[in-house]
Parts: C-alpha cells; sequence; structure tokens
C-alpha cells in the first residue's frame, strides 16, 4: 500500500499505541453501560470518571468542569448554542477566523433575533486591537475566539482578550483543540482572567476520534442541545462512548509527558520548513507572529493549493490545504481572507502540520519534492487546474 509521509497532524493523528491498549478492554471485557447499576455499570462509570479526571489535569480544571461531547464541533456548538438559548438574544462577538463550528452556529443565531459581529484580524494573524475595542463597545453577551488557528497556528492573547471583556460580564469562549498537546493550559488561570469555557478534542493529540470535552465554568447556564437523559450534568444526553472517552484521558497523559522536549523538537522541524519554503518563493501565512511549534501555511504566486496538495500526495508527501472541516470545498480559506490575503492568494494556501513521529529526513525530503514540482509549475509543466488533479 502507498503510504505518504504524514504532514497533515492538525486535521488529525494516528492514535497512539498506549490509547489502543487502554481503550480494547471496554469494546470486549468491561462492555457496561455507564448508567447502570449493576458492577458493569459501575465499572464503566469509573472509567468514564478517571478518563475526566486525567482531561481535567491536562488543562488545570476540575473534574466537574469536563462536559464529554463527541468532538470539538459538537462542543463548540454547545457553547455558542447552549449559551445563547439560555439567556435573552443579544450580541455574539467571534474572531473572523474561528473554525467553522464557531462560525455556522454564530450565523444560525441571527434566526433567533441574535446580532453578530465577527472581529477583524491584522496580516499577522492577530486580532486587531482597535476592532476588538470596537467590538467590546457593543457590549456583546457572548465572545468566542480561537487559542490557537487551526491553519496559521497562530496564538493569540486569550487571557488579555478575556480580561477585556470581563466588564461586559459576557461569557467568554476559546476553541482551544489546536492547543491542546502543544502548549501548556491552564483553565483555572484563565478562567480568573475571564476565560468561562474551553474547547477540546481527542484526535488532535493522538487520541480516538469521536471523543472532546467543553471545559465550562458551572456558573455559566447552558442548554442541553440533545435532550433525554441525564448524563454529563443533563447538558449532553446519550450513552457515553465509554471505549473513546477512556482513550481521550490516556491520550490527554501522554500529551503532558516530555511536552517541551517534543516541542521543541517540533519548532525545530517547522523552522527548516520555513527556511525551505520561503527560499522557494512562498509567502509564510503569520510567520510574523507567536505560533504553534508544528504548524506552517504558506503559498506560492499563482499556484492552486488544491493541485498542489495533490501533486504533493503522489510524490509522497500528505498535507492538507487548511481546515480539514471547511464548509466549501475549494473555497478560498476564510482566515486569510479575513487577514486581508487577495482571494487568489488564499485559494493557493497549503498546511504543512508535523507530528512528533516526523523527522528532519521526511522534512528534508519534502522540501526536495517541493523544489522538483515548484520548478515544474515554474516552466509550465504542472498545470494549476484543479480539475486535473
Amino acid at each position: 500500500m502507498f503510504a505518504p509521509v504524514y504532514l497533515d497532524h492538525n486535521a488529525t493523528t494516528p492514535v497512539a499505541p498506549a490509547v489502543v491498549e487502554a481503550m480494547l478492554p471496554f469494546f470486549s471485557r468491561q462492555y457496561g453501560n455507564a448508567s447502570s447499576r449493576h458492577e458493569y455499570g459501575r465499572a464503566a462509570k469509573r472509567a468514564l470518571d478517571e478518563a475526566r479526571q486525567k482531561v481535567a489535569a491536562a488543562v488545570g480544571a476540575h473534574p466537574t468542569e469536563v462536559v464529554f461531547t463527541s468532538g470539538g464541533t459538537e462542543a463548540n456548538n454547545l457553547f455558542v448554542k447552549g449559551a445563547a438559548q439560555a439567556m435573552k438574544p443579544g450580541l455574539i462577538a467571534l474572531s473572523a477566523m474561528e473554525h467553522s463550528s464557531v462560525r455556522i452556529p454564530a450565523k444560525q443565531l441571527e434566526r433567533s433575533g441574535w446580532q453578530r459581529h465577527e472581529i477583524g484580524v491584522a496580516v499577522d494573524g492577530r486580532i486587531c486591537g482597535e476592532r476588538y475595542r470596537a467590538a467590546l463597545a457593543e457590549k456583546p453577551t457572548l465572545v468566542s475566539v480561537m487559542l490557537a488557528n487551526n491553519e496559521t497556528g497562530v496564538i493569540q492573547d486569550v487571557p488579555s482578550l478575556a480580561e477585556s471583556a470581563r466588564p461586559l460580564r459576557a461569557w467568554f469562549h476559546t476553541d482551544a483543540v489546536q492547543a491542546l498537546g502543544k502548549m501548556a493550559l491552564d483553565f483555572r488561570a484563565l478562567n480568573a482572567r475571564g476565560v468561562n469555557a474551553m474547547t477540546l478534542s481527542a484526535h488532535k493529540i493522538h487520541g480516538p476520534k469521536g471523543a472532546g470535552a467543553l471545559i465550562v465554568d458551572k456558573r455559566v447556564e447552558l442548554s442541553a442541545l440533545i435532550s433525554g437523559g441525564g448524563q454529563e450534568r443533563n447538558l449532553r444526553a446519550g450513552t457515553e462512548n465509554v471505549a473513546a472517552l477512556v482513550g481521550f484521558g490516556a491520550a490527554c497523559e501522554l500529551a503532558l509527558q516530555n511536552m517541551a522536549t517534543r516541542t521543541e523538537k517540533l519548532r525545530r522541524m517547522r523552522d527548516r520548513v520555513v527556511e525551505g519554503v520561503s527560499g522557494l518563493g512562498a509567502r509564510v501565512f503569520g510567520s510574523e507572529s507567536e505560533r504553534v511549534p508544528n504548524t506552517v501555511y504558506f503559498a506560492f504566486p499563482g499556484i492552486d493549493g488544491e493541485t498542489l496538495v495533490g501533486k504533493l500526495d503522489r510524490a509522497g508527501y500528505a498535507l492538507g490545504t487548511g481546515s480539514a472541516c471547511s464548509d466549501a470545498a475549494n473555497a478560498p480559506s476564510a482566515t486569510l481572507l479575513a487577514m486581508g490575503f487577495p482571494e487568489s492568494l488564499a485559494k493557493g494556501a497549503v498546511r504543512l502540520s508535523l507530528g512528533e513521529e516526523n523527522d528532519t529526513a521526511q522534512v528534508d525530503g519534502f522540501l526536495n519534492a517541493l523544489a522538483v514540482l515548484r520548478e515544474q509549475f515554474a516552466h509550465g509543466l504542472a498545470t494549476v487546474n484543479t480539475a486535473a488533479v
């Protein structure tokens, strides 16, 4: 089987062997429903409690603040829609480069009388201070700002942004899906600055797909999106996916181990990629700002991103063109448009996201393959028509 070098870890990560091992018993011997009162159910409930404690420990939260979901998308929806349903219609302010699972629910709130304010960002990928102050002047009751962008990797100063919103008594949420495992997270410290809720996902940290969490201050009133049972403090009805959530807990434990060494290795490889693609004439987005250590988002003027990704795949390197959950196929990156880049360049964007199993030899091999393709494009030997991919 053809197996390209995997360089798309922001989309998903391989499940770690230790995580698989932790999950296996819950597919066979320990198959109880965590709501059952017999020993099988009690065993499942204990496993869930342990997983909740591990997730909480990974982000400096209390276990009672962890609401398990099916992933980051559901957690984002639970905050945006759940908080909105529990209060009178008002204004939701969100950055213009939020994940679609925040942007689309926020837009849907307009049907219920809510107003929406998308906060502009600067060319470096950071929220524009003047535009943020203008948004706060409109007195939003909900605010959502992503901690680490899934495309550029740019890190926002969420503590300061949240603190600025505190006098408004607005509920402040941050999507930390791409931050977990790549930087230290402390929900208690963030909460003290004004962050009330934070979204996490298992499959970005070598855990299974189908598991995530909303870390939420218990003062925040939320309406459940899924009703019919008392699970997750009555905030998420349905029989829990015990195996996946156990895997989530195990992945959180692994994410804390040797984080400094791992992130330094990723940073060195990332910087090698930045130097290499810049030398080939690419524009690297967000490189002026603090970023998570594994992400490089770049484009070559005049070269379509989908075409380049397809050719790189055939050359043995698997990359992405941006968010794996984009709401429109082959659409220009909403993040790059918000940063002020033209649509033509935004449609050329390619995202490389490294993982701990990658090495320098793979990075150098990728750069060599990219140089060959770049030369082919320069001499008209490669088409920019995505239909040819």
